[in-house]
């Protein structure tokens, strides 16, 4: 089942598409979230998040904190500050 992912910092949308995996820090330590996972509110820690696009190389992000929320393969993710790592892409 693949998930609807969607990052965005304060002031943009730094990715969304189709992912078969999220894994992000939250403050008590590191989630992965795959299709049919329960729903889900994190607060995440400042760090890396590691999404998995349906096809392609994986996008890595740095956050300044923020949440995350899951449901119903739905994955927002929100952040006062996100960078792509470089090779990363932006959709």
């Amino acid at each position: 089942m693949p998930l609807d992912v969607t990052l965005v910092s304060a002031d943009r949308r730094v990715w969304s598409g189709e992912a078969s995996r999220v894994i992000a820090r939250t403050v008590d330590g590191d989630i992965g979230i795959l299709g049919g996972h329960e729903p889900l509110l994190a607060l995440l820690a400042s760090g890396e998040i590691r999404i998995t696009p349906s096809s392609g190389a994986d996008v890595v992000a740095t956050l300044d904190g923020g949440f995350m929320s899951v449901e119903h393969d739905r994955v927002t993710v929100v952040s006062d500050s996100a960078a792509l790592a470089s090779g990363s892409s932006a959709r």
